[in-house]
């Protein structure tokens, strides 16, 4: 194993509560109707337009875009007191990275709000790239953004590990042709995660150590 290639939210940070409170205040500001938590937990992680269009269930294109735009203003303060990494991230990268592993985060956040929650959590400096929504033309589940991370780092597919919470993550690294591990506590269920076949299954970020080579000197 060369190359981790992790998911975001739900992943590396429990951004649930934050996107669901902004969805909710973006619906607010512009007087549709609300979404529930449910509908709104089982899309995360797909970009950004598509939660709305499947989580609110938003068909008109004019309020999808003028959702996308109210949603990204009023996300950076709403975010600063709501998202924080899981139990055991930071150490573990800092494991990870000490083990000569590279460390990429492959994300449908748009890139800016990705790379400030790196840096406001203080693992941005353990990154070696970043993909964000804007990078990649055809969006998670494709394998785009990974393949574009692994060619970056020079890195085969099956040298790679594509670490998420959701099947979109596992779905996108099988396409890459990757192994793949799924992390139980975010926004998919175990039982969703094992339908899709991910070939790991852990319930804490610090288990990723076990994963594999990923732990070996």
């Amino acid at each position: 194993m060369k190359t981790i290639i992790l998911d975001f939210d739900g992943t590396l940070a429990d951004t649930r509560r934050c996107i669901v409170a902004t969805m909710a205040a973006t619906l607010s500001t512009l007087g549709l109707p609300p979404a529930s938590e449910a509908d709104v937990g089982r899309v995360i992680g797909l970009p950004l337009i598509d939660n709305f269009r499947l989580g609110a269930h938003i068909a008109d294109e004019a309020t999808l875009e003028a959702c996308v735009e109210t949603y990204r203003r009023l996300f950076d303060d709403i975010c600063r007191d709501t998202v924080t990494l899981f139990d055991g991230v930071e150490p573990t990268l800092r494991r990870l990275r000490e083990r000569g592993l590279s460390l990429c985060v492959a994300s449908s956040r748009g890139r800016e709000s990705l790379l400030m929650l790196l840096g406001m959590l203080g693992i941005g400096g353990l990154m070696d790239h970043v993909a964000g929504d804007e990078d990649v033309a055809r969006k998670k589940p494709a394998p785009d953004m990974v393949i574009g991370l692994l060619q970056r780092c020079g890195t085969a597919p099956e040298e790679a590990l594509v670490v998420g919470d959701t099947t979109f993550d596992v779905a996108m690294g099988q396409a890459a042709g990757c192994p793949t591990c799924g992390v139980t506590y975010g926004n998919h269920s175990r039982a969703q995660l094992a339908g899709q076949h991910a070939d790991y299954l852990i319930d804490s970020f610090a288990e990723l150590l076990t994963v594999g080579d990923c732990g070996r000197h």
